[in-house]
């Protein structure tokens, strides 16, 4: 067991990707291609999106699981082509959503293009998506799909209903990270161990591990919104709070006892802005609270969560690279 722990420990970020990267540069192919032959006034904000960056970190979990439960074709790589193609609709969406001037370091599509266009484009986006799901002709892989994108939505109204409000419960947190994150993440996972055949077990595990992994993500993400810069962001620091979004750091630092955090908080989510209080402010009194090594603590918790979800049933570089992508994961706050 110390010794496979010690291969674990062997790799690198940039082994795991390699393991699939081929792969990705045929999804990468497959997005091309869809986005040539998209509605022309679809295709431009598609091939906008798409081309936008990212480690396309979904697709690579879904053909990570996938050769882990010994299935590679092109089966998987349409699929995580699916779940691109799935989350960069829901981006759109958000960006809509949130009034995001700003994604990855670029104009959002609704700030390039307006919010009818951008919204339009995030809806072919899942009819498309849905579209080549449909090309496997798996009532199971369908289901799948079907469940993480209504648990997405309603995860957007969730939040929806949580905007400016104050008294964001831990509780309301996870659950909003589950629905808007992990959901997607697990169900990379699953599709991997359908498409693998696995026993119903070793998918309840996979998708497990999925889900773990994905608060993990979520909850890096709450941490970067204090510790990194506008520039590593992609964003504007602290845009969370400016969009009424009160996140897991914020929680803990107001559940601490910061009565003086709980009032700048509640000032900014009134004003909609930083014009009474500044962001450097805000972001101090939550590192001086404890919350940030809080969150990260849970966030670790997850990450070892989601290894022990694979127990060794599996013995190869593949179930390596899954064991260690939850340390790749913890490590984007650094």
């Amino acid at each position: 067991m110390q010794a496979g722990r010690k291969a674990i420990a062997l790799f690198t970020v940039k082994e795991i990707f390699d393991l699939v990267r081929d792969d990705l540069a045929l999804v990468e192919d497959e997005l091309a291609r869809q986005s040539d032959t998209a509605f022309p006034a679809v295709s431009e904000i598609a091939a906008y999106l798409l081309g936008g960056g990212g480690k396309r970190l979904r697709p690579a979990l879904l053909l990570l699981s996938a050769n882990y439960a010994g299935r590679k074709d092109r089966s998987a790589i349409r699929l995580a082509a699916v779940v691109e193609l799935l989350h960069s609709a829901t981006l759109i969406h958000d960006d809509v959503i949130d009034s995001a001037g700003t994604r990855r370091g670029r104009l959002s599509a609704n700030a390039r293009w307006g919010n009818h266009r951008s919204v339009l484009t995030g809806d072919w986006l899942y009819m498309l998506a849905f579209q080549m799901a449909l090309e496997e002709r798996n009532f199971r892989i369908l289901d799948i799909l079907i469940d993480l994108t209504q648990r997405m939505v309603e995860g957007e109204l969730i939040q929806f209903e949580k905007i400016g409000r104050i008294d964001v419960t831990e509780e309301d947190a996870l659950r909003l990270a589950t629905y808007k994150t992990a959901c997607l993440f697990s169900g990379c996972a699953r599709l991997g161990a359908v498409l693998g055949r696995l026993t119903g077990e070793e998918e309840e595990a996979l998708a497990d591990y999925g889900k773990y992994a994905g608060l993990a993500f979520q909850l890096v993400d709450d941490l970067l919104d204090f510790t990194a810069s506008a520039q590593q962001l992609g964003k504007p620091v602290l845009s969370d709070l400016k969009e009424g979004k009160v996140t897991l750091p914020l929680i803990y630092a107001m559940e601490n006892g910061h009565r003086e955090a709980r009032e700048l908080v509640a000032r900014v989510l009134a004003e909609k802005e930083f014009h009474s209080v500044r962001p450097e402010t805000i972001v101090s009194l939550v590192q001086d609270s404890g919350a940030l090594d809080r969150a990260r603590n849970l966030a670790q918790d997850y990450a070892q969560r989601a290894k022990s979800c694979l127990n060794g049933h599996r013995d190869s570089e593949y179930a390596r690279a899954l064991a260690t992508l939850p340390d790749f994961i913890l490590d984007r706050e650094n």
